[in-house]
């Protein structure tokens, strides 16, 4: 879609907006499309980016396309500086830590604040018109973020799959898997059973060179497996299961990667097998059919990469490092309430890897201290809107804070469903939620047109 949007590069933006120092500027892309925004004061729906090319999100964010019609609204999608052209120090901005220093959530948001103030200021008509900010994700941390530090410039924000309480001592560290591992056993029998019991199953089948040669053969991998890389091939696992998790869609999608309709029932074929019946050997035999519903769903890939899990699109260097520095969500699990492999929350030693890859150590408290986090009943306007098949709900706002801090749970829904295309196969809870979202829009609409 975004081929017929028009493409604008803002030339003015700091690339510090809290320092005096650094005074130089870069170009942020973002997309606009105004083809039902006519009337003067007319709202904007403002997507706030996140950790990758925008044109992507804009392409997945169809709920935003399907309601413009309707709010008769401008639609933009501002692109996240350090992702896809947004990029302050060009070539150089990925080069060292120096010029990675000024990717964070806090200028991020500063730069929407910015673009929509200069929206407003060289589009006829718009000066007046009342702006929500909607995300996904990261992007829905953002636009709950920018409704909270921003309530000047924008009137209401749509949060989908925002875990913004994925932060220390806000949520517990094994929800996240938990979520994965039920997602899995509700998908069919003994389908989290046979996963947990994989991994013991890895390790007796990698213990020889025989058996490396036969995984690698087995799961088609692009590189032969060496015993020092049956680590990162369990990781790739288990990457495998919760990427499966995140986009179990009822419908065929290609948000990671392409996959049939509701994929995790698809998986949880190849595995509802007698855990106790079947030797390492036929187990992981199975686990390789099963990764392939995720990996080689066209048929056309000609081997597996481990080194890669999801689609191009999304930036993994720049996230990294943000998680590095303030995203710092910790995850654990105990193979026990989970399908997973033991791993404590070790603060100090992601610290040390943190400090190993970039030169730079994370603030675990800093992003409840600077967003609020679990004390935000001052603020107003938000809608939070969590997929209970989505693992990121666990950090999610899921409850009702205030009469206007809604959230909205969506059952059967994976990660933020509800920005998606309407589809013919869409459960009934996504469209209630989709109902809701445009109401609280048309209401914070009305109550901005009030203060005018």
């Amino acid at each position: 879609l975004w081929e017929f949007v028009l493409q604008i590069c803002v030339p003015v933006l700091q690339i510090d907006h809290f320092g005096f120092l650094e005074d130089g500027t870069f170009k942020q892309r973002y997309l606009v499309n105004d083809e039902h925004w006519h009337q003067k004061g007319g709202p904007i729906l403002f997507y706030t980016g996140n950790e990758g090319d925008i044109t992507w999100f804009c392409n997945n964010t169809g709920f935003m396309w399907d309601i413009a019609e309707e709010l008769k609204a401008m639609l933009v999608f501002a692109e996240h500086r350090y992702y896809g052209e947004s990029l302050p120090f060009g070539k150089d901005s990925y080069s060292d830590t120096k010029h990675l220093n000024y990717l964070s959530s806090e200028q991020a948001l500063a730069d929407f604040a910015v673009l929509i103030k200069e929206l407003k200021r060289t589009v006829p008509g718009s000066q007046l018109s009342p702006v929500i900010a909607i995300g996904g994700s990261y992007g829905g941390m953002l636009s709950a973020w920018m409704r909270m530090k921003y309530p000047n410039v924008v009137v209401g924000a749509l949060a989908a799959s925002a875990p913004i309480w994925q932060f220390p001592d806000m949520a517990p560290c094994g929800d996240f898997y938990k979520i994965v591992t039920q997602d899995f056993a509700e998908g069919g029998l003994n389908c989290d059973v046979n996963i947990r019991k994989s991994w013991k199953a890895v390790d007796n089948v990698a213990a020889t060179d025989s058996g490396l040669r036969w995984l690698s053969s087995e799961f088609s991998l692009c590189s032969p497996l060496k015993k020092t890389d049956v680590a990162g091939f369990k990781a790739w696992l288990q990457e495998t299961w919760v990427n499966l998790a995140m986009v179990d869609y009822p419908y065929e999608a290609n948000f990671l990667q392409p996959l049939p309709r509701w994929p995790v029932q698809v998986v949880c074929k190849y595995l509802g097998f007698d855990p106790y019946s079947v030797s390492d050997y036929q187990m992981l035999s199975a686990i390789s059919e099963a990764v392939r519903v995720y990996y080689n769903y066209t048929g056309s890939a000609p081997c597996l990469n481990t080194s890669s899990t999801a689609t191009g699109s999304l930036g993994y260097i720049g996230w990294y490092y943000q998680a590095c520095t303030e995203m710092v969500m910790p995850m654990c699990t105990d193979g026990v309430q989970d399908m997973f492999e033991p791993q404590e929350w070790n603060f100090q030693a992601f610290s040390d890897e943190c400090h190993a890859l970039f030169g730079v150590r994370p603030r675990a408290d800093w992003a409840g201290i600077f967003y609020g986090g679990l004390d935000i009943a001052s603020h107003s306007n938000i809608v939070f809107s969590n997929g209970g098949l989505d693992p990121w709900s666990g950090g999610g706002v899921t409850r009702n804070i205030s009469d206007s801090m809604v959230a909205i749970v969506i059952p059967d829904g994976a990660h933020h469903l509800d920005l998606r295309y309407n589809n013919e196969y869409d459960p009934h809870s996504v469209l209630s939620a989709r109902a809701q979202e445009v109401e609280y829009f048309k209401l914070w609409i009305r109550q901005a047109k009030k203060q005018l």
